[in-house]
């Protein structure tokens, strides 16, 4: 069992008119390791019992060798957690913290195309796992990022993900906007599952499916439908990864 540890809020950042972004150090070590893709969990003081005061959220910055983590984190309407985040937590607050955790990873080679499929502040961990590739020069296939929200407003890491597509070879960033009228260039009108079912069947090999490893993080909904439209593709099962959140 992990111990628990104290984190200091260091930074805070508005990410969108609900999300925010939290920068936490952990001064108990030099360096906070972790793999791309793992969560912590932190222990609010929003309830006597100790598993209603647990929240989890994935790590969003890659591991970088420091001991500093950055937490993106969407304001739920009457979610105890979030609204003890927003309302109470600040710059130079501590926070009871454990972790890392959670076998969301990416596999030690990878030989298959990725689909990292996600809503929400779901990307926290592509967003660590596509910047670990590139700082780390890791070796690696097509890398499709479908990152579905409502509008523009709501495009969390837009600037920093259209940056990178530019700078990580085989990396492609395809932000769905459901509810946008003007849809940039750059994204795609309506949800995530038109974008990647379309690039799975434009994307093979010999006329067969390229092999491909799906990972998906989002709300219940969008992960169940996106794990039985993946699998009607032609895809294996076990080609699906999955985190739950809310």
């Amino acid at each position: 069992m992990l111990e628990w540890q104290t984190g200091k809020v260091i930074d805070i950042q508005d990410a969108s008119s609900s999300t925010k972004r939290f920068f936490i150090e952990i001064p108990v070590t030099p360096d906070f390791e972790f793999e791309a893709g793992q969560f912590v969990t932190l222990d609010l003081p929003i309830h006597e019992q100790k598993n209603k005061r647990w929240r989890s959220y994935s790590i969003a910055s890659a591991p970088n060798g420091t001991n500093i983590i950055e937490l993106v984190i969407v304001l739920l309407e009457g979610g105890l957690g979030t609204t003890y985040l927003f309302n109470q937590v600040s710059i130079g607050s501590e926070l009871t913290l454990r972790g890392p955790q959670g076998k969301f990873t990416l596999p030690e080679t990878i030989e298959k195309d990725l689909y990292l499929i996600c809503t929400g502040t779901g990307i926290a961990p592509f967003r660590s796992m596509v910047n670990y590739i590139h700082e780390n020069n890791i070796s690696h296939r097509n890398i499709y990022l479908v990152f579905g929200c409502r509008q523009l407003g709501d495009c969390l890491y837009k600037d920093e993900l259209l940056a990178l597509q530019e700078k990580l070879v085989g990396f492609h960033y395809m932000p769905c906007f459901s509810r946008e009228v003007d849809v940039p260039n750059f994204g795609h009108k309506g949800y995530v599952h038109e974008a990647y079912t379309s690039m799975a069947l434009t994307n093979k090999i010999d006329e067969e499916l390229a092999p491909s490893a799906f990972y998906l993080c989002g709300w219940k909904n969008m992960i169940d439908e996106a794990k039985q439209r993946i699998v009607d593709l032609g895809f294996d099962r076990k080609a699906i990864h999955l985190e739950l959140y809310g």
